[in-house]
């Protein structure tokens, strides 16, 4: 190695200034901004700094330059290695380095249950060594919730649904002409409202899990996605409403809960996550432990031996097929594309599919008058949760795209549109409504397409009405003008069924396998070493929305297979 060494050597230049009337070197410091102790240094011949010099003369410094003699001390660093440069945000393996390894968990699906799940197992075990192992069938779309982009408000957060992410289905379910899939890391909840409530005690009792337990798991899993009901805090549009909703029997109207991160920055610690998404939680496991991701790649089957879990048979865009082994399986597909797996699997069981439950879902046109409202006006969210009697949740959220927006201007003025007004009502959980595969209808890869038998009960549409009732009280206590058709019959509809994204049940979870797919902790009945972590094995929502409940079931699954393993 070589070296070249560097001298830098100042050289003073000097100008001559001739002094004006009363001038002293002080003055002249001052003009020229000049230290007084340089000035000094250079004009030897004058006695005191503060002694009027009228007339003389007086050097300034003048140009100050480095002369020519330059050598560096020390060794240039060394080129990086181009192979240290990071590829994409988040590691990445293939598919087919991914089958020439034995994990102990294999999990399917980033979305809220598969990533859930993934940052338990990581949070619990650290780096111990066991192998764990994760499939996506999209791709790396976004690095965040959509939210936390600085170019999205509320009216472009609705159109953002590419093409190449989101599978709209409905078209090929008649009886569910809402649904729709989106195949990229994160799954729904890169695109998701973010709004978390907890299910209702009596909703949680029909379960077979204990409502203390419940209550165990939802501090972990509000911990995870930081669910706060301060994202409206200070905002007189929520606060007005809410005390004319309380004053008028709506007695548990209350701020909205949402999955965002509020908590000012200490110590440094970067907070650009503010929505939760899936990205959070796998960036949480891998901040804890290394674990193979594979995206692309098309869990297809789940291959058994004797009633023992061996591994998931997968394929790759180039339709290529490839065998991960694993001891234990996670599903997390969401509840369509889960029982279609288990299907196409031949995995026995005569409720996986079946008891299909979702949100009958209804929306109202409304706009409220903020005139003597305090500025700033702020953002609008509430929510007037189900009961026990009432079986629909009450919904608000605005004004207009406002409720998440960043650096967009937003004006002042009177009147309002509620982007968001709206119930969601209990669907019964019934055999006959259900998910199917259709072998006479393959997909492009070869595997069998789900079909939907789905229908409203007459329970179901009598729930659809109180609804509409329900939206036109709210209404009327929270002095909005709710928009009528020209017939003066106020402009409520009822969304195409599949619409409200909260599709459950499909592999619920029981003590009976002639009623449910799943034991009590997520693990399909009489097959070792297989677990559902999505909303599939909700048996119930009720009329609340379950992506909140879904995570803290997928961290209760995690926690049961840490202890299954660790016995065996």
């Amino acid at each position: 190695m070589w070296s070249i060494n560097l001298i830098i050597k100042e050289v003073i230049t000097l100008k001559i200034y001739m002094a004006d009337h009363e001038d002293t070197l002080i003055k002249i410091s001052r003009k020229f901004q000049v230290e007084l102790l340089q000035m000094m240094s250079i004009n030897p011949h004058i006695a005191s700094p503060d002694t009027i010099i009228t007339g003389e003369r007086v050097n300034l410094p003048s140009l100050t330059m480095p002369a020519a003699e330059n050598r560096i001390f020390g060794e240039f660093c060394p080129p990086l290695p181009e192979s240290e440069f990071l590829r994409e945000w988040i590691p990445l393996t293939s598919a087919e380095q991914m089958a020439q390894t034995d994990y102990d968990v294999l999990i399917v699906g980033t979305g809220a249950g598969g990533g859930a799940a993934l940052w338990r197992l990581a949070e619990q075990w650290g780096n111990n060594g066991k192998k764990i192992g994760i499939v996506e069938r999209g791709d790396p779309y976004l690095p965040t919730h959509v939210n936390n982009i600085a170019t999205i408000n509320g009216d472009n957060f609705r159109i953002l649904r590419p093409y190449r992410i989101t599978y709209p289905i409905g078209d090929l379910l008649p009886q569910y002409p809402g649904a729709k899939l989106i195949y990229a890391l994160g799954g729904r909840t890169l695109l998701w409202g973010a709004i978390t409530p907890r299910m209702p005690d009596h909703v949680i009792a029909q379960w077979p899990v204990s409502i203390q337990e419940m209550k165990y798991y939802y501090d972990i899993a509000e911990e995870l996605m930081s669910v706060t009901r301060s994202y409206t805090k200070d905002s007189s549009i929520t606060q007005v409403l809410l005390k004319r909703l309380r004053e008028n029997g709506f007695y548990y109207a209350d701020d909205i809960p949402v999955a965002s991160d509020l908590d000012q920055t200490r110590f440094g610690k970067i907070r650009s996550n503010v929505f939760y998404s899936s990205i959070v939680a796998l960036a949480k496991a891998l901040a804890r432990r290394p674990f193979d991701l594979a995206v692309q790649t098309y869990a297809t089957e789940v291959v058994t031996e004797h009633g023992r879990t061996v591994g998931v048979r997968v394929m790759t865009s180039d339709k290529k097929s490839h065998f991960i082994r694993a001891k234990t399986v996670i599903l997390s597909a969401s509840a369509l594309q889960t029982p279609r797996i288990l299907l196409n699997s031949k995995i026995p069981g005569i409720a996986i599919g079946r008891y299909l439950v979702n949100h009958s879902y209804m929306i109202a046109t409304a706009s409220v008058n903020t005139r003597g409202f305090s500025e700033p006006l702020g953002v609008l969210g509430i929510i007037i949760p189900e009961l026990m009697g009432r079986p629909y949740q009450l919904q608000l959220q605005g004004p207009e795209q406002y409720f998440n927006y960043q650096y967009e201007h937003k004006p002042i003025k009177d009147i309002w549109k509620i982007s968001f007004f709206g119930a969601s009502g209990e669907v019964e959980p019934r055999y006959e409504n259900r998910v199917y595969v259709d072998s006479s209808s393959p997909d492009e890869y070869g595997v069998p397409e789900i079909q939907v038998n789905f229908a409203y009960s007459e329970k179901d549409e009598a729930v659809i009405r109180h609804m509409s009732t329900a939206l036109q009280q709210a209404a009327r206590v929270m002095q909005l003008d709710l928009a009528t058709t020209v017939n003066g019959v106020p402009q409520i509809c009822l969304m195409p069924i599949g619409t409200d994204n909260h599709e459950s049940g499909t592999c619920r979870m029981g003590d009976d396998p002639r009623t449910s797919a799943t034991n009590r902790y997520g693990q399909i009945h009489g097959v070792s070493g297989l677990y559902i972590a999505d909303s599939s094995v909700l048996p119930t929502i009720g009329a609340t929305n379950p992506t909140l409940t879904t995570v803290a079931m997928a961290i209760r699954t995690a926690d049961y297979i840490i202890k299954k393993l660790q016995e065996s």
